[in-house]
């Protein structure tokens, strides 16, 4: 098969499709015959080698994908060959064929191209497991989502607003607000106008953004706030008051997905198909896709992304 390889940390550039081994269902995974892959963030950081892949996984990048199932190793559990479907991954997703344990594989709504599907896994588990799960937003609730016209923003847009939040976003531009409010964001902040501590009040933040943000986001929490950190964009530390977070009853969690055992993984993507896919299959939640860019051709999606101006995915096809 032919598979996305980072020759040596560095710029887009070092991204190569080559032909590498195929490889082969070990007990308890699933072979998918990959149809698209989706670019995240940590995919640009194991390019620049700042995110090694987690012990075990594909050394190429790609954190998610949809395809059809190829092969089907001992001990497999409710699928076969020809099923359509798609999956969370460790790695692999840059290319035609990857490797996946059964638990981290979902099909794919009836309502959802075979393409669009590839942008899917990862922001739902990502968002489902953060929001819903450890910071347990609730109906009525405010969610401030930093990073509103990402992938990660807007599943978290469509996903609150389907559970009765009400929904803040941040992001670069007054068109990336507008098309967060398109999506049914109740309200948008410039980030770069404006100062989102000073207006937002919030019982659950979901923040990509890290040490940069983090004496502001205590200070936008409720009184039983939560702050979920995913990322770390801003950089690694911040300045925490403590006597604001005891004050206000609130709590601070930083969490991870891709290197979650799998196990882990399963409980939230059978969470994802049990009370997100059907939302799906409704049309209320949809795929946000910016662009297609054929696989082979991924260095191009890298720059897509590190430019900063799309809405949604960024999607890598084999089709």
């Amino acid at each position: 098969m032919h598979a996305i390889v980072i020759e040596k940390p560095g710029e887009p550039e070092v991204l190569s499709w080559q032909e590498v081994p195929d490889p082969r269902p070990e007990r308890g995974e699933i072979i998918i015959n990959v149809t698209a892959s989706a670019v995240n963030r940590a995919d640009l950081l194991q390019r620049q080698g700042l995110y090694e892949p987690p012990p075990g996984a594909s050394p190429y990048p790609g954190l998610e994908c949809s395809g059809i199932v190829g092969e089907v190793g001992p001990d497999v559990e409710g699928f076969s060959p020809g099923d359509r479907v798609c999956a969370l991954l460790a790695g692999g997703g840059y290319a035609e064929r990857v490797a996946v344990p059964w638990q981290q594989v979902m099909r794919v709504p009836d309502r959802v191209d075979p393409v669009e599907a590839a942008g899917l896994p990862e922001v739902a588990c990502t968002v489902w497991s953060n929001v819903f799960m450890t910071a347990r937003l609730r109906k009525g609730e405010t969610l401030l989502v930093h990073g509103g016209a990402s992938g990660i923003g807007t599943m978290a847009i469509q996903l609150a607003k389907a559970f009765g939040s009400h929904v803040v976003v941040t992001a670069g531009s007054p068109e990336k607000v507008a098309r967060c409010l398109e999506l049914g964001a109740d309200e948008g902040v410039d980030y770069r106008a404006e100062d989102f501590s000073e207006r937002v009040e919030a019982d659950v933040i979901l923040d990509i953004i890290g040490g940069k943000y983090l004496a502001r986001n205590v200070k936008a929490l409720k009184t039983g706030g939560r702050l979920v950190v995913i990322g770390m964009q801003g950089g690694t530390k911040g300045e925490l008051d403590l006597g604001a977070l005891l004050v206000k009853r609130a709590a601070v969690y930083g969490t991870t997905l891709r290197s979650r055992p799998v196990d882990e993984k399963g409980a939230i993507v059978r969470s994802v198909v049990r009370d997100v896919w059907p939302l799906v299959d409704a049309g209320v939640i949809r795929p946000v896709v910016h662009t297609r860019v054929p696989m082979s051709d991924a260095a191009q999606a890298h720059r897509i992304v590190e430019a900063g101006e799309h809405v949604g995915k960024v999607l890598l096809t084999n089709a």
